[in-house]
């Protein structure tokens, strides 16, 4: 049976990321493959450690991090799986930190200095990537969000699938339960409230079609 992994790269286990990659996990699960959602908030771990040991011609850790911790089972596990997304909110216009550290542990071991156009992957499988911001769609596009985000998605295309970039955009996402509570005067709480009952559902079908386009692919 194939297996189809999500990462939630959000401190929170149960906000919209989560969400988002619950339903594309459902989605994969329905097309026939067995899943798993993994919370980095839960792991101990650091970002890329410079000791370039994956790229050592007398060590057996090609296309692999070699540095040891707990996120290192977790890179184990998902490379010899058949398909992973990553989810992440974005914070001040970019992904968040424990998103980056995941990324330079496990592209950067698979890109190859020999030669940028290959892949130093250990096994090939789709990689697929969920963006959920505060901002509205219109925003998002003002900002450049679509182009400031395409390179991960691009680039996990070239070093583990098969050469397309996926990825979704949840735009106006619902932060608070509870707007009155915070200094958030900027946002209307009935338009979010709306958003969450009307659009957030659809975003939430997008992705399970994601996971279950992903099982296909793999």
């Amino acid at each position: 049976m194939k297996k189809v992994y999500a990462i939630n790269c959000s401190p929170r286990k149960n906000w919209n990321t989560a969400k988002v990659l619950e339903s594309a996990l459902k989605g994969a699960a329905d097309a026939g493959a067995e899943t798993k959602l993994i919370h980095l908030v839960d792991l101990k771990f650091s970002g890329c450690v410079s000791c370039f040991v994956c790229k050592r011609k007398d060590r057996d850790s090609t296309g692999m991090c070699a540095f040891n911790d707990a996120l290192t089972p977790v890179l184990e596990e998902v490379c010899k799986g058949d398909g992973l997304i990553i989810g992440t909110p974005v914070y001040f216009g970019g992904e968040t930190g424990m998103c980056r550290n995941l990324i330079e542990r496990l592209f950067f071991p698979a890109l190859s200095y020999d030669d940028f156009s290959i892949s130093m992957a250990r096994k090939r499988f789709p990689v697929a990537f969920v963006y959920t911001m505060n901002v509205p769609e219109e925003m998002s596009q003002n900002m450049g969000y679509p182009e400031r985000f395409r390179l991960l998605p691009e680039t996990a295309a070239r070093l583990f699938g098969d050469g397309k970039p996926e990825s979704l955009f949840v735009c106006d996402t619902y932060q608070f339960s509870d707007y009155s509570k915070f200094h958030a005067g900027r946002f209307d709480a009935g338009h979010k409230a709306e958003i969450q009952k009307t659009q957030f559902p659809q975003d939430c079908e997008k992705a399970y079609r994601l996971g279950a386009e992903i099982v296909k692919k793999s």
